[in-house]
């Protein structure tokens, strides 16, 4: 069994390198895969309101028999939490559906900066870190401008800062940021769109090795300080997403799979497409 490496979160909470991803698997779905996914060895779980399947998730760990204790749970809240306090009862309806005390992560899941509230959505969130129902706080898909005025006026740097990161949007300016400051950032959709992996210099890369295309990437994130959640149901691709810590990627290699930045263009639009 594979356990990914931990990397300290700014509180001194310990979060696992990889993890599994959610999105969009329906309550049943998750719960099983959740089963599956400890049984190879991972112990970071992310979900969301939005997802629909906390409760799924909740399942899941209870059904796993990995204590509580040695699973790291993250949730996000989306933009019907923003403003003042609207967190607070927001986080205790997912720890209720999650069936737990406390997460060990909690994410604003947008800034959505046209609203003008996420400043004092993460007010709400430095109340809730002090009142131990989080052990971490941070955000999702921030950009530098939105941290800063986070920055301009909090006393508390995000844990995390959760974006769609993979050699394709490689997030430069973003990832220079979160290092600069502290923040981990932490890829969704780390295996980018289905061309990615078939791409000729992801692939020329795993048949030399003798490892998956996919792999190839995850340790790209790895290599890179990132942490990543990818998502499957599938149990062989669950073993092989998490199995990436006996590979080890040359420097050519690395600058190969920078190479294919498309830049910021080629993001998606989580706001409108859900995650």
């Amino acid at each position: 069994m594979n356990t990914a490496p931990t990397i300290d979160l700014n509180t001194g909470v310990a979060m696992p390198i990889i993890g599994l991803g959610t999105y969009p698997l329906s309550t049943r779905e998750v719960a099983e895969t959740v089963v599956v996914a400890t049984a190879v060895g991972y112990r970071l779980i992310d979900t969301a309101a939005k997802y629909g399947n906390e409760s799924g998730v909740g399942d899941g760990i209870r059904a796993c028999g990995v204590p509580r204790g040695e699973l790291f749970v993250t949730t996000k809240l989306d933009g019907g939490y923003q403003g003042a306090d609207r967190a607070i009862p927001g986080l205790d309806a997912s720890l209720g559906r999650l069936r737990m005390d406390c997460v060990d992560l909690l994410l604003i899941h947008w800034p959505l900066p046209w609203r003008g509230l996420y400043v004092d959505t993460w007010a709400t969130f430095e109340k809730i870190l002090a009142s131990g129902k989080a052990r971490a706080i941070g955000v999702s898909n921030f950009l530098p401008a939105h941290l800063e005025i986070l920055a301009a006026r909090s006393g508390i740097v995000p844990a995390v800062n959760q974006i769609e990161l993979n050699p394709a949007v490689a997030r430069v300016a973003v990832r220079a940021y979160d290092d600069d400051h502290g923040i981990v950032t932490q890829s969704w959709s780390p295996l980018g769109r289905g061309d990615l992996l078939t791409d000729p210099a992801v692939t020329t890369i795993a048949d030399r090795l003798g490892r998956s295309p996919g792999q190839v990437v995850l340790r790209w994130h790895v290599q890179h300080g990132l942490s990543a959640i990818p998502k499957s149901a599938n149990p062989s691709r669950l073993a092989e997403n998490i199995a990436v810590f006996d590979l080890e990627l040359t420097a050519q290699d690395m600058a190969a799979l920078d190479q294919l930045d498309r830049g910021e263009a080629a993001a998606r639009n989580s706001e409108t497409e859900g995650h």
